[in-house]
């Protein structure tokens, strides 16, 4: 089988039911953010971080794939190819590993400066790209229902990846960076 298909040289591609659309089409950069963040997270997967934390983001990859196919489809159609689900559960279980997480670290008091160390940088990123698809999701939603739960997890998620940031701070002995306002002088 070729990789290359030569269907989409006019700028149109195919969604998991054959229908062609623009590749600029809100529907197509939905799904290709969340493809973008899950590179995201395969990379953050390969630094040096704890063994449970990879086995989420594994979990969590699967999850992003079950999402692509979910927003690759129309919704007229996804109940008649039958297409995985994002279920509330894979939404708790985000708010149950962040409650885990949340109470070991120092509480928060001011905004905090991303990076400190690449593995650190790496997760504030995929946090970054997590929120644009979350954004994208949201306009197609506008148009085409999208599954609330596909909306949820996704800023869930988002909020997962932050607190994964100062976990993997206060792993690394990483000090976080407060962002304290400057005042104007007069």
């Amino acid at each position: 089988m070729k990789i290359y298909t030569k269907t989409g040289d006019k700028g149109t591609t195919s969604l998991f039911t054959g229908k062609r659309v623009p590749k600029h089409h809100i529907r197509i950069d939905s799904y290709g953010t969340v493809d973008e963040l899950n590179a995201h997270l395969g990379l953050l997967r390969d630094q040096p971080i704890d063994s449970h934390s990879k086995e989420m983001l594994a979990l969590i990859q699967l999850k992003l794939f079950t999402m692509g196919s979910i927003l690759a489809t129309e919704p007229e159609k996804d109940q008649r190819l039958k297409i995985p689900r994002i279920l509330a559960g894979d939404i708790e279980l985000l708010e149950r590993e962040m409650d885990r997480i949340n109470a070991e670290l120092p509480e928060m008091t001011h905004f905090i400066m991303p990076g400190g160390h690449p593995t650190v940088s790496n997760c504030h990123i995929a946090r970054t790209v997590c929120r644009r698809a979350e954004r994208a999701i949201s306009l197609l939603n506008e148009n085409d229902a999208v599954p609330e739960e596909v909306l949820s997890y996704i800023n869930r998620l988002s909020d997962y990846l932050f607190v994964l940031a100062r976990k993997l701070s206060k792993d690394l002995k990483i000090q976080e960076v407060k962002w304290i306002p400057q005042k104007l002088e007069p």
